[in-house]
């Protein structure tokens, strides 16, 4: 498992953008793959006869970087091992390290002969000034963790396809974790990269005294992916548990967590007055693992994180993807995309009763049919039935869709 993990849908991305006069921000949680995807590129550039002179590659959270502080440094390191006969391919890892980073990228970019490529661990990377002043000059790929169709190919083989689901979610979908074989081992590196997040991204950067709020937050709402929650939600719960928290802390908490790309946070949209709603959020991880590394093995609710495994791969497909309202039923996600619009329910199983007279199929197609466009409409199950299609929805199993079949 020691080369490199395919990532055909970023590198895809990469290549298209190649040589275009943009630069090409990769954004993401820590270790979902930023640095191998340039490994990836940069094998791809040599492929098509690229020479090693033209490209020029920094990790700025190297030691051997570290005497680059500031942004002027940064651009004099750069363009004095500039080829000038070439085009020159630079990629720069964890850019925000060096403060006003975006003045020494927006010199590269101006010269005729450099093609920039950076990375960066939080949403700050792309706000405030470097948004300015790079205003139509960046374009964003948006990077996440395997997904589940690249797990299964890096594995090699797709026999015992739940067993592997499982491990997805409990040995996580970071790359690495597929080095390890060892439990304690994964539960370790895990840890590192929570540490990584929290403590480099969130606790240094927002300068955070009450770690332990930031890390009680960040329990809570691992612990609650799926449902709605908010601020005040959480901020009331914690009170009552006595510890002492404000709605304005938790809310602040909450900003930094989805910043630092270890939470993702979906918003409610009203299906029927086409308009995205001010409450009632729902949050995701960006990492099944990370929800175990930090819950250990309390009893998850697995339709809530087969929820969580399909929000995180609408977003891998491009689609913005809302909590969505239909009067007073709930659509678990509504995806907006180059073709419209597309209506996703998730359960585990819709085998059985649910209790209030209905089957449980019944309830879950409810809400779906209470929508009156003619959209395509999914219910996605982890039961092992043939593709069915009730009155137009189509019952997919998950895992099959997962892997795009």
């Amino acid at each position: 498992m020691s080369e490199l993990i395919a990532r055909p849908d970023y590198l895809e991305q990469l290549i298209r953008f190649r040589d275009k006069k943009l630069i090409k921000v990769i954004t993401g949680i820590r270790r979902c793959g930023k640095s191998t995807l340039f490994d990836l590129f940069e094998d791809y550039l040599k492929s098509q006869g690229v020479e090693e002179r033209q490209i020029i590659r920094l990790n700025l959270e190297c030691p051997e970087y570290h005497e680059l502080q500031t942004y002027m440094q940064l651009y004099d390191y750069v363009k004095e091992r500039l080829c000038e006969d070439c085009m020159n391919y630079i990629f720069i890892d964890e850019v925000q390290t060096i403060p006003e980073f975006q003045k020494a990228v927006d010199g590269l970019y101006v010269r005729k002969n450099c093609d920039v490529y950076i990375t960066g661990s939080n949403a700050h990377t792309l706000s405030g000034e470097l948004a300015t002043l790079l205003s139509g000059r960046y374009v964003e790929i948006k990077m996440l963790p395997l997904s589940f169709r690249e797990y299964i190919t890096a594995l090699g083989e797709k026999s015992d396809l739940v067993i592997k689901y499982r491990n997805y979610l409990e040995n996580s979908s970071f790359p690495y974790a597929l080095e390890l074989s060892n439990k304690k081992d994964i539960r370790a590196y895990l840890g590192s990269i929570f540490d990584s997040v929290i403590l480099k991204d969130i606790v240094t950067r927002k300068k955070i005294a009450d770690v332990t709020g930031l890390q009680n937050v960040t329990r809570y709402v691992f612990d609650n992916i799926g449902n709605i929650t908010s601020a005040t939600k959480i901020a009331n719960t914690m009170i009552s548990a006595g510890r002492k928290i404000s709605v304005h802390t938790v809310d602040s908490y909450l900003e930094a967590l989805t910043e630092s790309f270890i939470l993702y946070k979906a918003q409610r949209y009203d299906i029927k007055g086409k308009q995205q709603l001010v409450t009632g959020h729902k949050y995701y991880a960006a990492d099944i693992g990370l929800r175990y590394y930090l819950l250990g093995s309390k009893k998850a609710d697995m339709g809530h994180i087969l929820e969580n495994v399909i929000y995180l791969e609408l977003l891998r497909r491009g689609f913005e993807v809302f909590v969505g309202k239909v009067g007073s039923s709930e659509v678990d996600f509504i995806a907006i995309g180059e073709n419209g619009e597309e209506y996703y329910q998730v359960a585990y199983t819709v085998e059985g009763e649910s209790g209030s007279g209905k089957s449980i199929l019944e309830r879950e197609l409810a809400p779906l049919e209470a929508i009156r466009d003619h959209n395509p409409k999914y219910l996605l199950t982890m039961d092992f039935t043939p593709n069915t299609s009730h009155n137009g929805i189509k019952q997919i199993n998950a895992l099959d869709w997962l892997l795009g079949e």
